[in-house]
């Protein structure tokens, strides 16, 4: 077993992988949605307080508020979906599912989210002009200084690949030390490790391996719990854990 090419030795000759199929790549999604889409829409109420400077706080939210009623929020999930699917056939993920946070970065450069958002973002003003609920004043600002915007979009972005990054190394590092503690048969730097792990891979996107690895080292540390700290295992109880 592994996380990472980090091998646990005692355990990997008896543990199978978890079966993950399509309900994997609709989490992946879910997920991708949510992250990129916050960080879109956050990226919008900074570029519009920077494209319109001379409006004071509420009526650049009512300016927001404007866009979103007007498709933006809901053009801003088709965006990433479309950009998500376009980029995962670009690259060659056929199965549907990320193995990687790389790929998915891939994906949505190659998927062209920062072009499909610059085009949303000029439908939704000009439409919001054509119906007189935008004024053409602000509405021609918002487009001139729509590339400030677009910026913003891209670093939030990028900001997102770097945060996964970082939750990603916390996950390897609590599982390294896990797989320490449980070489030396310390289980209070075991529970202490499964505690921050299970925190860190709740902030994790969905992958395979690491599913598999962290539900692998769940079903033992909770076997070896359950069982008053027991690090005697059989062999038929590591497979029966890693087959849960």
């Amino acid at each position: 077993m592994s996380i990472n090419g980090l091998e646990i030795t005692e355990m990997n000759k008896n543990l199978n992988n978890l079966e993950v199929g399509e309900a994997l790549a609709q989490r992946q999604n879910s997920f991708l949605n949510s992250s990129l889409g916050y960080a879109i829409n956050g990226a919008v109420d900074v570029g519009l307080r920077a494209v319109l400077p001379d409006l004071i706080e509420n009526e650049v939210i009512d300016v927001k508020n404007t866009l979103l009623n007007e498709g933006l929020e809901s053009g801003i999930n088709k965006a990433i979906d479309t950009a998500l699917d376009f980029g995962k056939s670009v690259i060659g993920i056929f199965t549907g599912n990320f193995e990687n946070i790389s790929q998915v970065e891939k994906a949505v450069e190659k998927g062209g989210l920062i072009d499909i958002v610059s085009g949303l973002i000029n439908n939704v003003v000009n439409g919001a002009m054509d119906k007189n609920i935008l004024s053409d004043g602000i509405g021609k600002l918002i487009l001139t200084g729509k590339n400030l915007l677009l910026g913003t979009v891209s670093d939030n972005i990028t900001g997102v690949y770097n945060s996964q990054q970082d939750v990603l190394t916390n996950v390897n590092t609590y599982a390294t030390n896990w797989i320490e503690a449980f070489n030396n048969k310390d289980f209070d730097k075991m529970e202490s490790n499964y505690t921050n792990l299970e925190e860190s891979f709740k902030e994790l996107l969905p992958l395979e391996q690491i599913i598999n690895s962290v539900r692998k080292i769940e079903n033992i540390h909770n076997l070896i719990k359950n069982n008053g700290q027991n690090f005697n295992l059989t062999k038929e109880e590591l497979e029966l854990a890693g087959q849960l």
